[in-house]
């Protein structure tokens, strides 16, 4: 019940600490990975892990899935539009202009733990990253992408 505020409160911290230089990387976590967050606020009385295990034949608990994912994306959006607004600290354009968000995921599909298009969605023009796009990296293992924004 108190994840909308706690996550706009992490949020809060996390735009403040990059304002004032105390650091430059984050973390953002909603839960573990194998969270049993309930998330009755959106109207879902299941929790997400039990609800990530069904069958993808089970509509009722895709659209479940989808609506907890909906609530995730808007968290993030509000996290780079509270990036935007704030200007950079001694330089031009706003904090997003010089930050690079990425959103991901650790598994492609929750049932069968596949590792197989897990979509990793970048935000911000940090490190030169050139948005609007898909890209498909053919196989290349992740670690090469982490390694390019560590």
């Amino acid at each position: 019940e108190q994840m909308p505020k706690i996550s706009r409160m992490q949020t809060e911290l996390l735009v403040s600490a990059f304002q004032a230089d105390f650091t430059r990387v984050a973390t953002l976590q909603f839960t573990n990975s194998v969270g049993q967050a309930s998330m009755t606020w959106l109207g879902i009385q299941e929790r997400q892990h039990t609800l990530s295990h069904k069958p993808n034949s089970d509509t009722d608990a895709q659209e479940k899935l989808t609506k907890i994912n909906a609530w995730y994306a808007s968290e993030i959006a509000h996290l780079a539009q509270r990036l935007a607004e704030t200007p950079e600290p001694g330089g031009s354009g706003s904090m997003l202009d010089h930050t690079t968000i990425l959103w991901t995921n650790e598994l492609g599909e929750g049932n069968s733990h596949s590792h197989k298009d897990i979509p990793w969605a970048f935000i911000g023009s940090g490190l030169g990253f050139k948005g609007g796009r898909m890209v498909d990296a053919g196989g290349v293992p992740h670690n090469r992408l982490l390694l390019s924004i560590a």
